[in-house]
């Protein structure tokens, strides 16, 4: 079973900035696997639950995406794992929960998949500890840093600027190698 969550904010205002990374992955999955979500206001969440063949393995599947905003999204996460998958909420049974995000730590078209780690500063991933009280899941890191070195615009303004179109296929490129980590 894999459950995937991809961080960033709802809105048009939102859309293409370097924040929705999260969002860009699930949106790739789920038209990979040709699969819609749908909202759901007690979790204040878009999610799908399916079972898909991959490589004649049939596997469970579970996409979400918060609705509500970056830094309420643990809340989202919180709802949604508490009504379908209890046990996940517990310490040592983050295994089948991945959170994907952007990560300023990262240069764009980098990412790393890695269990109880992410990137130093981040208000999802600290509403998701928050809510969950652990770390203990696969934090799925995608770098979207294109600065190189030149810093004077403020990390948090930064990852809310749209991105450009030379950033976006070099995010989606990456969004690919990552959909064949997880799938193959």
């Amino acid at each position: 079973m894999k459950i995937i969550m991809g961080l960033g904010n709802p809105g048009k205002d939102y859309e293409q900035t370097r924040h929705n990374a999260g969002f860009a992955l699930i949106d790739y999955l789920a038209s990979k696997f040709s699969l819609t979500l749908k909202f759901d206001k007690k979790f204040q969440a878009e999610y799908v639950k399916t079972e898909i063949i991959n490589h004649a393995v049939a596997q469970d599947l579970c996409l979400i995406k918060s609705t509500a905003f970056m830094n309420n999204s643990g809340q989202s996460l919180r709802a949604f794992l508490a009504y379908f998958y209890p046990e996940i909420l517990e310490e040592d049974e983050g295994n089948h929960l991945i959170v994907a995000h952007d990560d300023l730590d990262l240069n764009l078209g980098d990412f790393k998949l890695q269990k109880g780690k992410g990137p130093k500063i981040h208000n999802g991933l600290n509403s998701i500890y928050s809510q969950l009280g652990h770390k203990n899941f696969w934090h799925l890191r995608l770098g979207v840093d294109s600065r190189n070195g030149e810093r004077n615009i403020p990390p948090s303004d930064y990852v809310l600027m749209k991105m450009l179109r030379e950033e976006r296929v070099k995010l989606q490129e990456v969004i690919v190698k990552v959909s064949d980590s997880l799938f193959t």
